[in-house]
């Protein structure tokens, strides 16, 4: 740390702000969505207006950097620095006044627009842009980047629907836009000494967004100083406070999906719909679907007309007198015979999911090459779209490098991710970039299209505006930052674009346990695959979600996928976090349920819970491990002994202070309960009629798992019945382990050992194609994903994991059993395991219950259990917290009728010993059903 931003930290600690400067939190906002790497020398979250303020006067007193920063979704480097990074979204996230008649909204700058549009819906009312990141994007770092979205071709930009601006700039003045009358003097004469330059140079079409907006200061556009400080990313002012404007929501939607030959085709059409005032023409190209398809298992993709290419145009069926004859006109203009009309609101949301999710997806391109943002949000005016898509391509062929368009074609802005090897360096993203700006201004584009230049555009400017239009944007900075403290480096005196690029930085990590597949055994390629798109980071409201329960839980960076996917990232790089094994990567990563949701919800694919596995397999390969990878690490090798005694051992924790001895010896936290062992299922008085199996029907093993075989075998014994009463051959092979335990805590050469003996026992029924059932879902899950990863190289392991299922699979679409169960008035609580969520799904469990008649509710989130880390000392708050966002207030208010279902030995724990609530397994929920 310099002395200079010792003292303003001194400065910043005496005045109560909090600031933090240890190695990891600094690691963890070292990067925002963009390429690059910049490590802070200390980061600050302030709690309320005044400390923003101080943050500046400390910034000007000592010469230290500052930049401001929301959610750290800016892909262009918009914010990072080397000196103060502030963060908004920690404290300052409060909607101050929402005023429906005059449909204005106050908020603090670290507000998400997720959560304003939640606010505003109930009158009627929403904010008018919204990008894909909505659900962690807040309002102040829309407002620094002049965020667009699908719906800005109606609502317009962000400038476009702020009302006023409280922000202090580098000088320490306080402005309030809203009361201010003109435009200061200095700032009035520098405007008018160059009207002709802002005349014909800014402001040309409506996504020029590159650059500052000077265009507003005219007095033909009433010298909006607000206007003209939305999109300067920081770099003139800090936001304290915003008021900002509201629009009618639309109230009745129908999207329009339109099928063409090609993207180019498609862009070539824009122009002509664009007359009859859709709400949004967003794009989406063949290759990004094939990406949602191969890489998101279990993903469902509505019907789309035929095409390489597709526009989604949407209007509002109560602004229009006829809607037939709307929609008749969009046709007439599309120059498209495939198109649909999507009746479903469910089924519409599906495909802008898939939509929002792009800047994610296309973070690989369909062979698996990572793909990174530069280009990632040009505009051309509309009527050149197609030409400039043309030409384009052929750059990228010239330089052998592909991407993924799609995006506002609406607005002329084309969102793409380009395979630059950045892995060895960044001379072909430099020549890129810059034959590419030369191709933009040519068709009289912007850099930028709504994301704002920061480190990756500043440098290509020169392009798109002449020199005197560019010492203009240098005096209105020095306006109001003389000394080049704000965000410095971006659009004014920019720093090389090739500057500070994280990935070519960072060493590969090879793997020593899993296979990393898709990423080529590469740790370091594996935890790149984290861009920064921050879904773990998303505001979901009331719905919850999966992903990252512990960011969930505490709203700390350090808690979420991309937190820690940053400090591992750290480590490759090795100039700051020292290695796998430093203190940094280790506190990163313990409060990870390891619950596998990112691997599904997170758009890039990003698996922290096998990334940590490998962590813990190399930290510990050979050394004395944590006293609970030896309890709750080997907990089948542990109940498999208990089990023939199992009344005594259940005995002996009754014993008035043994079982809290247990668990504080075992690494467990003295407020929970060790599950009571039963004797197994597979015991040997009943062995031998049970691997017989029943005489006839189509056969399926019932795999005796270990949780299910030694704690629950009640529930293999009601499955059993229940599929021997619709028609089954149940057979029960010899109990094996999948190794989940072992996995859980890194040790994966002994996952490795039990795997292969459980192959040598199911792998001759799979080979027969004779399904699998797995009752408990993390072992199921194992043997649907963890096994390729294990034993990539064994045959045996392909042929078990198709073959394995879960019950609502193997009894969804089975003839005659359906009649047979009645559900009919039940209402069931579920609550989802993790693991199937993320690896199987759990679509078709709810699809087979409401066949069955039954109302489902299904909790949006993790138990807080999540295996040994619930149970793990040190970890007994967090679980609880988690348990806290949807488990316990669900069943607090449950009905006494309801019955509680879930399929998870740790679900299940939880709610027993948080709840007081005993849960079932769907194998007994149907079982008790049937007729």
């Amino acid at each position: 740390m310099t002395a200079a931003t010792s003292e303003a930290y001194a400065f910043l600690e005496r005045s109560g702000v909090e600031v933090d400067r240890s190695k990891r939190r600094r690691g963890e906002y070292s990067s925002d969505s963009s390429n690059y790497r910049v490590v802070p020398e200390a980061v600050a979250f302030p709690r309320h207006s005044d400390e923003i303020e101080l943050l500046a006067e400390a910034s000007r007193t000592y010469g230290v950097p500052l930049t401001a920063r929301g959610a750290g979704t800016s892909v262009a480097g918009n914010a990072v620095g080397s000196g103060i990074v502030f963060d908004t979204s920690r404290h300052l996230n409060t909607i101050l006044e929402l005023d429906p008649e005059a449909r204005l909204a106050r908020v603090e700058p670290g507000v998400v627009l997720s959560q304003l549009q939640r606010a505003a819906l109930p009158h009627g009312l929403r904010f008018g842009p919204d990008p894909s990141t909505a659900t962690r994007c807040t309002i102040g770092g829309m407002i620094g980047n002049n965020a667009c979205g699908p719906r800005a071709l109606h609502y317009g930009k962000t400038a476009d629907n702020v009302h006023s601006l409280s922000f202090v700039d580098g000088r320490g003045r306080v402005f309030e836009t809203g009361r201010m009358e003109g435009l200061p003097s200095t700032l009035e004469d520098l405007v008018q000494s160059e009207l002709a330059t802002i005349r014909t140079e800014f402001g040309r079409f409506a996504r020029q967004v590159s650059g500052y907006s000077l265009e507003h200061l005219l007095p033909e556009n009433r010298r909006d100083l607000t206007k003209a400080m939305v999109g300067t990313e920081g770099t003139c002012g800090l936001y304290t406070e915003a008021t900002v404007k509201l629009v009618e929501a639309p109230r009745d939607p129908v999207l329009i999906v339109l099928g063409y030959p090609s993207m180019v085709a498609a862009a070539r059409s824009v122009v002509h719909m664009i007359p009859h005032r859709p709400i949004a023409i967003e794009s989406m190209d063949r290759r990004l679907l094939e990406s949602v398809l191969s890489h998101r298992a279990g993903v469902r993709v509505p019907e789309l007309p035929p095409g390489d290419g597709w526009l989604f145009v949407e209007i509002d069926r109560s602004t229009v007198a006829d809607v037939d004859a709307a929609i008749a006109s969009f046709l007439d203009a599309s120059g498209t015979s495939h198109f649909r009309v999507v009746p479903s609101r469910d089924e519409a949301q599906a495909m802008w999911r898939i939509r929002a999710d792009g800047v994610g997806l296309a973070g690989r391109t369909p062979d698996g090459v990572p793909a990174w943002p530069g280009l990632e949000d040009a505009a051309v005016p509309p009527e050149h779209l197609g030409d400039y898509l043309t030409e384009f391509d052929e750059l990228c062929a010239r330089y052998g490098i592909e991407g993924m368009p799609f995006g506002h074609f609406g607005d002329g802005c084309i969102h793409v991710r380009l395979s630059f090897p950045l892995e060895q360096s960044g001379d072909v993203l430099h020549d890129f970039m810059h034959d590419a700006a030369k191709l933009i201004t040519r068709f009289g584009g912007s850099l930028s299209g709504e994301h704002g230049d920061g480190r990756a555009r500043g440098e290509l400017l020169q392009y798109m505006y002449s020199p005197r239009a560019l010492t203009l944007m240098s005096r209105f900075k020095d306006e109001f930052d003389p000394q080049n403290l704000l965000n410095p480096g971006v659009i004014i005196d920019p720093l090389p674009l090739t500057s500070d690029l994280r990935r070519p930085q960072a060493a590969p990590i090879f793997a020593q346990g899993l296979a990393l597949l898709e990423d080529g055994g590469d740790l370091s390629r594996a935890a790149h695959r984290c861009v920064g798109v921050g879904k773990c980071r998303a505001d979901n409201g009331e719905n919850g979600g999966f992903m990252c329960p512990s960011y969930q839980a505490s709203r700390d960076e350090k808690d979420s996928t991309r937190g820690r996917a940053r400090i591992l990232q750290e480590a490759a790089n090795g100039t700051f976090v020292g290695g796998l094994t430093s203190p940094e990567v280790a506190d990163s990563l313990d409060l990870c349920l390891s619950c596998k949701a990112c691997s599904l919800d997170c758009p890039a694919g990003v698996d922290m819970a096998a990334l940590k596995s490998e962590v813990q397999h190399q930290k510990y390969r050979g050394r004395i491990r944590p006293v609970s990878h030896y309890t709750l690490g080997w907990l089948p090798r542990w109940a498999k002994l208990s089990s023939p005694a199992a009344p005594l051992a259940n005995a002996a924790l009754r014993v008035p202070g043994l079982e809290k001895l247990v668990l504080k010896l075992g690494g467990m936290d003295t407020r929970r309960s060790i599950p009571r062992f039963k004797r197994s299922f597979t015991s040997a008085r009943r062995a031998a009629r049970d691997r017989a199996g029943s005489p006839s029907g189509d056969a399926v093993v019932l795999w005796a798992d270990s949780f299910s075989n030694n704690f629950s075998p009640e529930i293999m014994a009601e499955t059993r019945n229940l599929l021997e009463r619709a028609g089954y051959r149940v057979i029960i092979p010899a109990p094996v382990c999948c190794g989940l335990t072992w996995i859980s805590t890194g040790q994966l050469d002994g996952a490795k050992k039990r795997l292969t003996g459980l192959l040598d026992e199911l792998a001759p029924y799979a080979e027969q194609g004779i399904p699998i059932l797995g009752l408990e879902p993390s072992c199921t899950a194992v043997l649907r994903s963890d096994l390729l990863e294990l034993l990539p190289d064994d045959p045996r392991s392909a042929a078990v994991a198709e073959r394995t299922r879960t019950l609502a699979e193997l009894l969804r679409h089975r003839s005659g059993t359906h009649v047979r169960i009645d559900l009919t008035g039940t209402r069931v609580l579920v609550q989802p395991h993790c693991h199937q969520y993320s690896v199987m799904g759990f679509d078709t469990d709810v699809e087979l219950m409401r066949l069955l008649g039954a109302e489902v509710e299904t909790l949006p989130g993790c138990c807080g259990l999540a295996g040994n880390f619930g149970m793990e000392a040190g970890h007994y708050e967090m679980s609880v917290a988690v348990a806290e966002n949807a488990l316990l207030p669900a069943l607090r208010t449950k009905a006494e009728t309801t019955v509680f279902l879930a399929d998870g030995l740790s679900c299940r724990t939880q709610a027993d010993q948080l709840g007081a609530t005993e849960g079932l397994h769907l194998g007994q929920l149907l079982n008790r059903a049937m007729r």
